[in-house]
């Protein structure tokens, strides 16, 4: 078992020395990659932290790199559902690229110090208020590819972060009609609350809402497509 010690140390390192000039460095040369390479890229970094958290060699063993290997995991993951829209977000790519480096060095830990009566540290990703963001084409209601993986990273959560009520907003762009833009907007957040109820969350536990082209989170003209806009925006809390 993982001390909240060498938790703590964990998740201060990723947050000070990711904005290094070797970490900066490392994100560069991914930015600078075609979008296409790029996906590979955080996807295979994906896999690889997904991989290590179920090794048994590793969770069984005092060694960080599953730590390393739940962070890359996380982050990876949010990088990618920015990634299905083609939108290249620094931050979490950056923070993605680092814990995987880190997952590859082997840390045995100094054996733990007498346990103490106090809670364990919250994950950082528990903090988040909106752990899940689904993209959609245009004109479409229906999940992309990439929804799934990005539904069952906020369901594995829910489950470690203790969240029980989830709000699971739909958008639109500013192409179209309001009164079409707002129905469009009330199918994809049906559709993103069905696929979590299939994937283990409560429908219960969801307060299912729309709002059309009223709130874009990238503002533009009106009659704008834009896919940044085109999304079900799911935010949590306890």
């Amino acid at each position: 078992m993982k001390t909240a010690c060498h938790f703590l140390t964990a998740l201060t390192i990723i947050s000070v020395t990711s904005t290094g000039a070797a970490a900066q460095d490392a994100v560069a040369d991914l930015m600078s990659a075609d979008i296409d390479t790029l996906r590979s890229e955080i996807q295979n970094r994906y896999d690889a932290a997904l991989s290590a958290t179920n090794d048994q060699t590793i969770v069984a063993a005092n060694d960080t790199r599953y730590l390393w290997a739940s962070e890359a995991k996380v982050q990876c993951g949010i990088a990618l559902g920015f990634l299905k829209s083609r939108t290249r977000d620094e931050t979490s790519i950056s923070k993605c690229d680092y814990a995987y480096g880190r997952m590859a060095i082997r840390t045995v830990a100094p054996p733990p110090p007498a346990p103490v009566v106090t809670p364990p540290p919250r994950r950082e990703v528990c903090t988040s208020v909106e752990p899940g963001l689904v993209f959609f084409e245009f004109d479409s209601s229906n999940p992309g590819p990439d929804a799934t993986q990005t539904i069952e990273i906020v369901a594995t959560n829910a489950r470690e972060c203790g969240w029980d009520r989830f709000r699971v907003v739909g958008h639109t762009d500013r192409s179209g009609s309001d009164a079409y833009n707002d129905a469009l907007s009330v199918r994809r957040a049906e559709a993103v609350a069905n696929l979590m109820a299939s994937l283990g969350i409560p429908r219960g536990q969801m307060a299912v809402s729309a709002e059309g082209e009223s709130n874009p989170r990238v503002p533009t003209a009106d009659g704008v497509r834009s896919p940044e806009n085109r999304r079900v925006e799911i935010t949590v809390s306890q």
